[in-house]
């Protein structure tokens, strides 16, 4: 006869597989898709793409964004931002009009405010908006910090937040693994439809 601890332990043991059987999900939507460190997201109001380095070290998302302005709308604060297309260049322009002028405007609800700490830096609050974006084909939403990301060599970070929510697995020895593309539009397109 086994010792109790011994016993409980091997009930454990033998009741473990039948537990995980149990709560299995045949579901596709249960496995996680697996995503280099580096994808292309589409910004879905606009039909921009840009490049999103996907971190665990990072909580909440943030998108590159200048001319960050907070006010008030129907007694609840907004916020306006700007995205210049002349800081995606690293995507195909099309026939290579010059982008140094077009800006995309944005008008969201604030959702809250975050206090990030930065390394040999000042502490920066960052206002916090909701976005539908595309990522790997399929369309998310989450929530984006706004902050001048124009020295980064990403325009846009995916944090745990999102990847938690999504079932998102990274691989952080390669980029681009995304199986489908997200429909966007070229920036020759944006600048025509938003150049002045």
């Amino acid at each position: 006869m086994l010792p109790k601890p011994v016993k409980s332990i091997a009930a454990m043991l033998l009741l473990t597989p039948a537990v995980l059987l149990a709560n299995a999900d045949d579901d596709e939507n249960s496995i996680p898709e697996k995503l280099g460190y580096v994808e292309w997201i589409v910004l879905e109001e606009t039909g921009l793409r840009l490049k999103a380095r996907l971190d665990t070290g990072a909580k909440t998302s943030s998108l590159h964004a200048v001319n960050v302005e907070a006010y008030e709308k129907d007694d609840e604060e907004w916020v306006s931002f700007q995205l210049p297309l002349a800081d995606h260049k690293d995507q195909e322009n099309g026939d290579g009009e010059d982008l140094d002028e077009v800006i995309l405007e944005f008008n969201l609800p604030v959702e809250r405010t975050v206090k990030v700490k930065r390394k040999g830096a000042d502490s920066q609050d960052r206002y916090v908006v909701n976005m539908e974006f595309c990522i790997a084909g399929t369309s998310h939403s989450t929530e984006f910090s706004l902050t001048d990301r124009g020295k980064f060599s990403y325009p846009a970070l995916l944090g745990r937040r999102f990847m938690s929510d999504d079932n998102i697995l990274t691989d952080s020895s390669d980029s681009f693994l995304a199986e489908k593309e997200c429909e966007h539009k070229t920036l020759a397109d944006l600048a025509d439809e938003h150049g002045e």
